[in-house]
């Protein structure tokens, strides 16, 4: 059963805490914030110059150390979660604060990065008064040093006493280890004793957070045809060959499923010829033939992205069928393997955003709307979405994520790191 926040539908109404403008508790949690922006910054420019590419452990595990620190600052018991060795991956940071108050409350965030050692290096640098780049500067580590600085303002007024938070940091959320079902075991556990998580990847605009996000899939398709010499192609005798089946698939695919909102399948890899050997370990192949071949095999890897569970299973149950229509001579098999889960539209994620819009309000931005779920591929939050309410896109606003020069807007961290201070006191004062 999913949790909800039925005191915060209550709550809305009641302008001592969510009234328009906000109370002097919060006008000193802005005060905070703007005060420390530059020690924050500092920090920012201190986790984005080590590496910490998600096969990187040791430098996964630095930055790890870095923000350790400053949670301590805040009031908050770290703890390293190891992973075992088979996975590759460093591990996860996890700050803990134990209390009965208000919202249990899941904050998420991620350590690592896209950008390996091997790749050339871009340390922190400021471009001008409202922006800087570096790697990782807004993916995720400006999102990390947010909920630092929100977390650090409480802790300077006594507004965490007796609050119950969780802050899971994942080491490997660029590239999970596999299998996921272990990589985010411990994390998933935690979740469920939650009410509430609250997930800072990056934010799309001032004014629009994530109450959904799409999940992936992964789907293999094999097909298998009788060979001989081209001449007989199409014949009864020689059939079509696997070559033309397979295209009549990914054809089928393209006219039947493509116009759905919020689904996409993408055929990333295709391999065919007389003769084929497929790595499934390494994602790659080599293939050769002659053009007065009939090709015998082709391989197919893709991926498939949706809004519900529903979604997913209809998709997949449809492109069975498609395969299922064999051309003369031919045959062809599809499976299919679970990713990460979407993160699905609810109404008690909406209550949530109805507290960040009350708290948008009192702060002059004006309202908070939800974002475009097609926007946004998948993330950690979505392993959790079916436990608990959900909100995604706290983060640093920025351009560019995953690519070299990518880029914070300093103007708008502080103002995002005021949002999400003043929207975990409402969630703590909330019963």
């Amino acid at each position: 059963m999913r949790k909800i926040l039925p005191a915060i539908c209550t709550l809305l109404a009641c302008q001592g805490i969510f009234g328009q403008g906000l109370s002097d508790t919060e006008k000193k949690i802005v005060s905070f914030i703007n005060l420390h922006t530059p020690d924050a910054e500092k920090l920012l420019a201190e986790s984005v110059n080590i590496n910490s590419g998600t096969l990187n452990k040791a430098g996964v595990k630095k930055v790890g150390d870095v923000f350790a620190r400053e949670f301590k600052k805040a009031g908050f018991v770290t703890e390293w979660v190891n992973l075992p060795d088979s996975l590759q991956r460093a591990g996860h940071l996890v700050a803990t604060r134990k209390g009965k108050k208000g919202k249990k409350i899941f904050i998420i965030g991620h350590l690592d990065t896209v950008f390996e050692p091997d790749l050339p290096f871009s340390p922190y640098k400021k471009l001008n008064d409202s922006t800087a780049t570096g790697q990782g500067v807004n993916d995720m580590k400006g999102g990390d040093v947010i909920v630092i600085l929100a977390l650090q303002a409480l802790q300077s007024l006594n507004l965490l006493n007796n609050a119950n938070i969780t802050v899971y940091f994942t080491g490997d959320e660029e590239k999970a280890g596999i299998p996921n079902t272990v990589s985010r075991a411990d994390f998933i556990n935690r979740a469920k004793n939650c009410d509430v998580a609250l997930a800072f990847e990056g934010a799309t605009s001032l004014t629009s957070v994530a109450t959904a996000r799409r999940g992936t899939s992964g789907w293999k398709l094999h097909v298998t045809a009788k060979t001989g010499h081209s001449s007989g192609v199409f014949s009864a005798g020689a059939g079509y060959g696997a070559i033309y089946e397979a295209s009549r698939i990914l054809n089928g695919f393209r006219e039947e499923l493509s116009k759905e909102k919020y689904l996409t399948f993408n055929p990333g890899l295709i391999l065919g010829g007389s003769d084929m050997k497929y790595d499934d370990a390494n994602s790659k192949g080599e293939a050769s033939g002659k053009t007065n071949i009939i090709s015998p095999e082709v391989m197919v890897t893709g991926d498939l992205r949706f809004l519900t569970e529903a979604q997913k299973e209809s998709a997949r149950e449809r492109m069975r069928a498609i395969v299922a229509q064999n051309l003369n001579g031919t045959k062809a098999q599809i499976s299919f393997h679970n990713g990460i889960p979407a993160m699905e539209p609810t109404e008690g994620n909406n209550r949530i955003l109805r507290v960040i819009d009350s708290v948008s309000r009192a702060m002059g931005l004006g309202p908070t709307r939800a974002g475009d779920p097609g926007s946004r591929g998948a993330g950690d939050v979505s392993y959790v979405a079916q436990y608990l309410d959900c909100i995604d896109g706290l983060g640093a606003s920025g351009r560019g994520a995953h690519a070299p020069g990518e880029t914070i807007n300093l103007k708008e961290m502080p103002v995002l790191a005021q949002r999400a201070a003043i929207l975990i006191y409402r969630l703590i004062n909330a019963d």
